[in-house]
């Protein structure tokens, strides 16, 4: 198994343990709200950028980070986090993303700088791994598309947004 689909099978695990760690409250859930809000518009944002393996996406958040989607989904994970009002369950996510995500852009990196040569050196001088630049910066050729926000099915994470905090309210509201 590649280690993208052990990375997309340990987070179902990981979500499990982080719902059964978790002790959340109304208060919790709602500073988590707009940190997940974030999270998921960045997220849209980028999927509407990328058109994976066919052309680089180095407009829009790729012209600030060139792994927009990972920093959408750590703002995620730090929502989840603040949900869950539990330092066992932030420790969870911490470990799952410290496992998972330095390697997994280390491997993305080494393909699209084959793939894409110069055009990814030249955005890799100007645009940092992970953390935003305050500005743009590289050569800024891609446009959002709605079409590829569904084509990337990034309504999936959307979707899965209110349902976990529904699951997160219910795990407060009903167990102890």
């Amino acid at each position: 198994m590649k280690l993208s689909g052990i990375r997309v099978a340990a987070g179902y695990v990981v979500f499990a343990l982080v719902l059964f760690l978790a002790r959340p409250t109304l208060g919790s859930l709602a500073i988590a709200a707009p940190i997940a809000l974030a999270g998921e518009a960045i997220r849209i944002w980028a999927s509407g950028h990328i058109e994976k393996t066919l052309a680089l996406a180095t407009g829009g958040p790729y012209a600030h980070t060139r792994n927009p989607l990972y920093v959408g989904s750590v703002l995620l994970a730090l929502a989840a986090g603040v949900a869950t009002a539990s330092p066992w369950a932030v420790a969870a996510l911490l470990a799952y993303f410290g496992i998972f995500y330095p390697r997994i852009i280390r491997e993305e990196a080494a393909f699209l700088r084959t793939k894409f040569g110069d055009g990814y050196a030249a955005w890799e001088r100007e645009v940092p791994a992970f953390f935003p630049r305050a500005t743009p910066g590289g050569p800024k050729t891609s446009r959002f598309q709605w079409s590829r926000v569904s084509r990337n099915r990034e309504w999936r994470t959307l979707a899965a947004l209110p349902l976990a905090f529904a699951l997160l309210w219910a795990r407060g509201a009903y167990l102890p």
